[in-house]
């Protein structure tokens, strides 16, 4: 019976659950050591995220000929000269919109108000059964207004704390820029034969999933926003640019983050003029379904292969766990897991295989 796979799989989840037990007991002797794993985590995601972005760059002039060095100086001119052109564009009008957003603040409260007095005051005149379906659709806004509104509070406090840890982001820039060959062979040298070559495999399957994943959800996560920019300036709406920016860095999250993007785009759309409401979720329907079934199919392909029930489980439970930061990171952590656990998976069929052979 020991032998079995449910019994060994009971003995570890039964161990796993001890060990952390016994781990939550004894978590502030580890405190100090996880403010400074936080402290270096930001910067060091940073860096890795612009090591993805830019290596197929890098690859390209070194293929050209261009010396180490010289590739990492032009990556790093190519970085600050699009930092610059960026701010100098989209710095003056998104800050003029966020003045006037702030300034309207207190009279976008009041629009809010009186439109929940007007429904609430009209509520008599309406049948039963839709009277119940304006009690549901309250308590689903008033739901995802608490959600929106502490991601709205995490992305800001995230963002600030990034803000102070941005001057370690260049050194591990440059380091993964110029040594990120040496990090395979490093772990390697420690092992021989088919544990070499097994670990070998996985790295290589990790690196693969974690550049098409940074790689491909930038580039979709910036097309959405072209896209959506532009329905905007279209129908008119207040604050593109500022919601759009802001839709950005959401649509990195995936399934789950559009809709939150799509949220205040809602809300200041209907405030403006209840048609604009419709106009902004038609622009954001097309935008969904011009990347369902176009953009992402073609991006990103097969290369995760992760169910969406699972990715919207993994993000609320991540978002409970580490709020902002753990939703970024669940799905790639995740997508890494998995190609750990498919290759043990393969390792074990091939020593299982070898055994009825050899019998």
């Amino acid at each position: 019976m020991t032998r079995k796979v449910w019994f060994q799989a009971g003995v570890g989840v039964l161990l796993a659950l001890l060990i952390i037990k016994y781990f939550m007991e004894i978590k502030w002797i580890f405190s100090p050591f996880l403010i400074i794993a936080k402290t270096i985590l930001v910067p060091l995601l940073l860096g890795v995220v612009l090591f993805y972005v830019t290596e197929p760059l890098q690859r390209f002039l070194e293929k050209r000929r261009f010396p180490r060095w010289g590739s990492i100086l032009t990556i790093l001119l190519s970085v600050v000269a699009i930092i610059w052109i960026f701010a100098a564009i989209v710095g003056p009008p998104v800050m003029k919109q966020v003045d006037t957003l702030v300034k309207n603040a207190p009279n976008l409260a009041k629009d809010i108000k009186a439109t929940t007095e007007y429904v609430l005051q009209h509520r008599d005149a309406v049948p039963q059964q839709l009277d119940e379906a304006i009690d549901k659709v309250i308590d689903s806004i008033q739901s995802i207004a608490v959600v929106f509104a502490k991601l709205i509070i995490q992305f800001f406090q995230s963002a600030i704390q990034t803000a102070f840890t941005l001057i370690l982001v260049p050194f591990f820039f440059i380091f993964l820029l110029k040594d990120h060959e040496k990090f395979a062979p490093f772990i390697l040298k420690f092992f021989t034969g088919k544990k070499k070559i097994w670990l070998g495999k996985t790295l290589s399957d990790i690196d693969t999933v974690l550049r098409s994943y940074i790689q491909g959800q930038l580039l979709i996560s910036l097309l959405l926003a072209v896209m959506m920019y532009a329905g905007y300036l279209i129908i008119g709406l207040d604050y593109a640019l500022l919601l759009v920016i802001f839709a950005f860095f959401m649509n990195v999250i995936p399934f789950i983050g559009p809709w939150i993007a799509f949220t205040p785009a809602l809300i200041i759309g209907f405030i403006q003029d209840p048609k604009l409401a419709i106009l902004v979720s038609v622009v954001t329907l097309v935008a969904q379904q011009t990347d369902s079934n176009f953009i992402t199919p073609n991006v990103m392909g097969k290369t995760l292969d992760i169910h969406p029930l699972t990715v919207i489980t993994i993000i609320l439970a991540a978002g409970n766990i580490a709020g902002f930061l753990g939703i970024l990171l669940a799905i790639p952590a995740y997508a890494v897991g998995k190609a750990i656990v498919r290759n043990i998976y393969e390792m074990r069929n091939e020593i299982k295989q070898t055994a009825m052979k050899d019998v």
